[in-house]
């Protein structure tokens, strides 16, 4: 892995995880087509660039949150924050326990049946269909302090479909089931950005032992970092008057290209 590469692959990271555009896709399509050569760690290691976007950029809520789940467990008083804290909570242990089941065995399925590139493109397109039926037809009732238990469980829940299905995205999935359940658009991306936090956390710290620190290593995660910053406010500011319509166009098409790339190599 060149320094090069990680810089690229650390700005594509940094642009595809936050947009409901698969970060899974990109990082596997980019090396197939360039016949680059990397390292599973390096993909996981790039996620840490993104995780320190979102904790830096939502550090204010993280701390009100925090502040909240503890005046609730302890001082009985209940505040928003306090909610959405315990929901992100009790959505995040079996989410992480279902989501590392699934990843084990759709990396089997992908290994044994060599399908792991037909299978990104199927789900790029039949998930960038869906986000614009559901984000089309569905109103915007529901703010993220609004939200209740079911809500949050079910979007939560979501995120193991993006670890059983590679292409499938992680914010793509729970934007697409928070607007199902009628909640705003900036909500439904911000609430997303919030229960990914100890998702990626998890996965990150299980993977660390494997992590190589070289160069590349640093500037790849600070690629990563720096735009997922940008695309984080970009995203949220462009939300409160745009749709999702843009992105689920981009998958179908980003699908369309790389079932031809794949018959024809």
């Amino acid at each position: 892995m060149t320094v090069l590469q990680a810089i690229i692959l650390g700005i594509v990271q940094g642009f595809t995880e936050l947009l409901p555009i698969s970060s899974s896709a990109h990082l596997n399509l980019i090396p197939w087509i360039c016949g680059w050569a990397m390292p599973e760690s390096f993909d996981v290691a790039l996620h840490l660039g993104t995780l320190l976007a979102i904790t830096i950029f939502f550090f204010k809520d993280w701390i009100n949150l925090i502040i909240g789940g503890y005046n609730q467990a302890v001082k009985k008083k209940k505040t928003t924050e306090g909610k959405i804290f315990w929901y992100i909570v009790a959505v995040t242990i079996p989410t992480g326990i279902l989501s590392l089941l699934l990843d084990k065995f759709s990396a089997f399925i992908c290994e044994k049946f060599g399908i792991e590139m037909p299978l990104i493109a199927i789900m790029l397109i039949i998930l960038g269909i869906i986000l614009y039926i559901v984000d089309k037809k569905s109103k915007s009732n529901v703010t993220l302090e609004n939200m209740n238990f079911k809500q949050s469980f079910l979007i939560g829940i979501s995120q193991a479909i993006a670890a059983a299905f590679p292409g499938t995205s992680r914010s793509g999935i729970t934007m697409t089931v928070a607007r199902a359940l009628k909640i705003d658009r900036e909500s439904a991306a911000k609430y997303s950005f919030l229960l990914s936090t100890p998702i990626i956390l998890a996965a990150v710290i299980f993977s660390i032992a494997d992590f190589e620190f070289t160069l590349a290593f640093l500037v790849g995660v600070i690629a990563s970092f720096l735009v997922g910053l940008f695309v984080i406010k970009f995203l949220l500011n462009y939300l409160k008057k745009g749709s999702f319509k843009i992105f689920a166009i981009y998958r179908v098409i980003l699908g369309i290209i790389i079932i031809a790339l794949y018959f024809i190599k």
